[in-house]
């Protein structure tokens, strides 16, 4: 079993509260500096992340994966990416902490 950091379970508790915050805002209420995403493979969760994401090397990726895999045209009409959402959500802590 993996070691545990406190410090770190107490940053992700705190990143994933805001995110579920942002989460249920009306979904034309995004602000400013923040684009809505879809995440997840079967029932898509929609997710508002900062614009900065798109600079970060491993969003990047995450979208190019995407992309390959499911092109641009999805149902839920915004972006949508196809991967676990513990795992976006995994993804975006580090984003946030770096």
């Amino acid at each position: 079993m993996g070691i545990l950091r406190l410090p770190s379970l107490i940053a992700n508790a705190k990143h994933f509260t805001k995110l579920q915050s942002l989460c249920h805002r009306n979904h034309s209420d995004v602000s400013k500096g923040y684009l809505a995403v879809y995440v997840g493979e079967i029932q898509k969760t929609r997710i508002v992340v900062p614009i900065s994401f798109l600079e970060q090397p491993l969003f990047q990726d995450l979208l190019r994966k995407s992309e390959e895999e499911f092109g641009f045209h999805h149902s839920m009409g915004g972006l949508t990416i196809h991967c676990e959402e513990d795992v976006f959500m995994n993804l975006t802590c580090r984003l946030s902490s770096s």
